[in-house]
C-alpha cells in the first residue's frame, strides 16, 4: 500500500488528552498517526488504537507501533516496525499488499533492507541534534536514503523551518512526536507539508 501522506503523527499520550489530541489531528487534516505506547498491556494498546480509527478520518492512516496482530484487529491499517523488529518480509506475505507496512532506520544499510524486505516507507533519523537519540544523520545521509528506492520520512529534531530542506534532500515527508503535541500549531504544520511534501499527497 503505497503511502498517501506526507506527515506521520506520534502519538506520546503522557503529553495530550488523547482523544483531544486525535480529534485535532483530524480536522487539520494530518495524514497518518503511529499509535506508539509500548508500555500499554494488549488489551489497552487495542483500545487506544480502536478509538483512534473511529475519531480520526477514514483517509488518515492509522499504525500500531510493533504489532499488526493489534492494528489489524482494531481496524488500522497497518504497524510501523521498530529497527530490530520483526521482518516485513513474511508480514508481507501472510497479509498481501493492502497492510501498510513501515520501519525505522537509522543508517542506509537498514533503509536498503527495508526496502528489500517490501516495506511501503522508512522513517529515517535522527536527520538533526535530538536529546537521547545518538548522533544525528544529517542530510546528506538523508539525500541518500531517499535515492533508494523507498518513500522516507525524517525524524529526529524537525521543525516547521526545516521543511523545505528536508524535502530539498529528498524527503517524502516528516515523521514526528512533538512537532505534533500543540493543537494550535497543527494548521500550520499542514499548511508547510502541503508547500513542500505533497506532490499529491494529503498533508
Amino acid at each position: 500500500m503505497p503511502p498517501t501522506f506526507s506527515l506521520l503523527a506520534i502519538s506520546d499520550r503522557r503529553s495530550s488528552d488523547m482523544t483531544d489530541w486525535l480529534r485535532a489531528l483530524g480536522t487539520a487534516g494530518i495524514g497518518a498517526v503511529q499509535i506508539r505506547e509500548k508500555d500499554l498491556e494488549d488489551g489497552a494498546l487495542y483500545d487506544l488504537a480502536r478509538r483512534a480509527r473511529e475519531t480520526l478520518p477514514p483517509a488518515t492512516r492509522v499504525l500500531v507501533n510493533g504489532r499488526l496482530d493489534v492494528a489489524l484487529a482494531a481496524g488500522a491499517d497497518g504497524a510501523h516496525l521498530p529497527a530490530d523488529g520483526l521482518p516485513a518480509a513474511p508480514l508481507r506475505a501472510r497479509f498481501g499488499p493492502d497492510v501498510l507496512l513501515g520501519r525505522s532506520t537509522h543508517s542506509l544499510a537498514e533503509v536498503e533492507r527495508a526496502r528489500d524486505e517490501g516495506v511501503d516507507y522508512v522513517a529515517f533519523g535522527p536527520v538533526y541534534a535530538t536529546p537521547g537519540k545518538g548522533e544525528p544523520v544529517g542530510l546528506g545521509a538523508l539525500a541518500g536514503a531517499a535515492a533508494l528506492g523507498v518513500p522516507v520520512y525524517a525524524l529526529g529534531g524537525v521543525t516547521l523551518e526545516r521543511f523545505a530542506e528536508l524535502a530539498a534532500a529528498g524527503a517524502a515527508g516528516v515523521a514526528a512526536i512533538r512537532l505534533f503535541q500543540h493543537k494550535i500549531d497543527l494548521d500550520r504544520v499542514a499548511s508547510a507539508a502541503r508547500e513542500h511534501f505533497c506532490r499529491g499527497l494529503i498533508p
